[in-house]
């Protein structure tokens, strides 16, 4: 069960929305249960996205069940209300707020797929990603709950030490503590076995020299996991890198000297980090030392996921902002949408889009089952990255010159969609792992 003392350290708001899920979830287990014992093996039919209304519509798809659809209503509705008022200015910040950290905190929506025990949600998978989709259906890609929640806890959820879960988890779900991961480096981005960052044992402690570059929630972050190597001598790069668990203020630790202003995702956190004779404690390890690899590949797939969902999901918003905008702009006496050629280009993104749903959705329950390997990750991240460029693309053509004005949502769509066959393992890297699993002889 959750422990007491954490629920305790939530604020009133943090509880209710708790409880109110866990209460969510118990009906829904027992509503499975009942099914079974009584051999119901039917349930309320839930239409696919290719016979919704909308592509965003609430109370579709079968991965979903209606405790699903209400959490989806109070997290549409959290990002209506308490992100897409700010965004605008966040973007020229390059930053988001502090206060709306803490208020996804309070109204649950970090950690869910962090178990109880830990001081987490305790939520499923599927929840964890109507978090994911409502972000990219508001088009607002700065706060970086996702990133925080399901890249970097499950890192100290299956790695740590009960000190640290317990010293980091409540406070990064109650979103006090915003966490980062520092992988990529000026000489190293997709191979991470080309780390250069270096910590070397001394006495009991550890001295970390390096530095990364292009770190999400990097210049706020409070806590970051650094990749570096600890065995030089190691028969392979992979055999010789460790994670360490920094807090930010850490002497020797050192962040900026400014945020990295990007082409795309101007209200994303990004920041290079530098590492100058940092001294850290034994306890500042995660995991076994020269196990850090291994951790990273472990954990990866979810990672991929995470951005082809995020990405199937944002052209699922472009799809339909530019279905809304087709449907009233008039041209030749008429709306476009009247217009045969936009009719059919119409029909192949739906079509594209909605192929590509059914993967993504086969692969979260995949995923939800514990049965997503490496190779079908890179596929859903490849592929769906790739579409959401593709609509992009051919989403602000529809939109004329209207799409090529920033004020315009599709056109920010647009830029953002760039960097997304990029972070997470260039697509090229993702082709290089997909078939390896092909021409594999074992």
């Amino acid at each position: 069960m959750f422990a007491i003392k954490t629920l305790r350290s939530f604020s009133p708001a943090t509880k209710f929305f708790y409880l109110r899920s866990k209460q969510a979830f118990s009906v829904m287990s027992r509503m499975q249960h009942a099914q079974v014992q009584h051999g119901e093996t039917t349930a309320p039919f839930r239409p696919e996205t290719p016979m919704a209304k909308t592509l965003m519509d609430i109370g579709t798809r079968r991965i979903f069940s209606e405790e699903h659809d209400l959490f989806r209503q109070n997290v549409r509705r959290f990002f209506q209300e308490e992100v897409v008022p700010y965004h605008a200015q966040w973007e020229k910040a390059g930053e988001v707020s502090r206060e709306v950290w803490k208020k996804a905190g309070e109204h649950g929506l970090l950690g869910i797929y962090t178990p109880e025990e830990h001081g987490g949600i305790g939520g499923d998978l599927l929840s964890a990603a109507i978090v994911w989709e409502e972000q990219m259906y508001c088009n607002c890609s700065g706060p970086g709950f996702s990133l925080h929640s399901e890249v970097v806890m499950p890192y100290i959820s299956h790695y740590g030490s009960k000190a640290q879960i317990e010293h980091y988890i409540p406070q990064m779900t109650a979103g006090k503590c915003i966490g980062a991961i520092a992988m990529t480096e000026p000489g190293a981005g997709s191979d991470l076995q080309g780390v250069k960052t270096f910590a070397k044992k001394y006495g009991t402690d550890w001295i970390i020299n390096g530095s990364k570059v292009f770190i999400s929630n990097g210049w706020m972050s409070d806590m970051v996991i650094v990749v570096a190597v600890t065995n030089r001598e190691a028969k392979t790069a992979a055999h010789g890198i460790s994670l360490f668990l920094v807090d930010s203020g850490t002497k020797g630790f050192k962040k900026g000297p400014f945020h990295i202003h990007n082409l795309c995702l101007n209200a994303v956190d990004t920041a290079e980090l530098f590492f100058e004779d940092m001294r850290l404690p034994a306890e500042a390890l995660l995991g076994q030392v020269n196990k850090g690899f291994y951790y990273m590949m472990n954990e990866l797939p979810q990672e991929r996921l995470n951005i082809a969902v995020m990405a199937l999901a944002s052209s699922e918003f472009m799809f339909e902002e530019t279905r809304n905008f087709v449907m009233q702009r008039k041209a030749f006496g008429r709306t476009i949408a009247d217009l045969q050629v936009v009719q059919h280009k119409l029909a192949e993104l739906k079509t594209d889009i909605c192929v590509g749903r059914a993967f993504i959705d086969s692969c979260l329950q995949l995923h939800s089952e514990k049965n997503l390997d490496s190779s079908t990750a890179s596929m859903a991240k490849n592929w769906a990255t790739d579409l959401q460029n593709r609509v992009a693309t051919q989403c602000l053509q529809l939109h004329g010159g209207s799409g090529y004005m920033w004020e315009c949502p599709i056109a920010k769509a647009f830029a953002d969609s760039r960097v997304t066959p990029i972070f997470g393992g260039t697509n090229e890297i993702m082709k290089e792992l997909i078939s390896r699993n092909i021409v594999s002889k074992k």
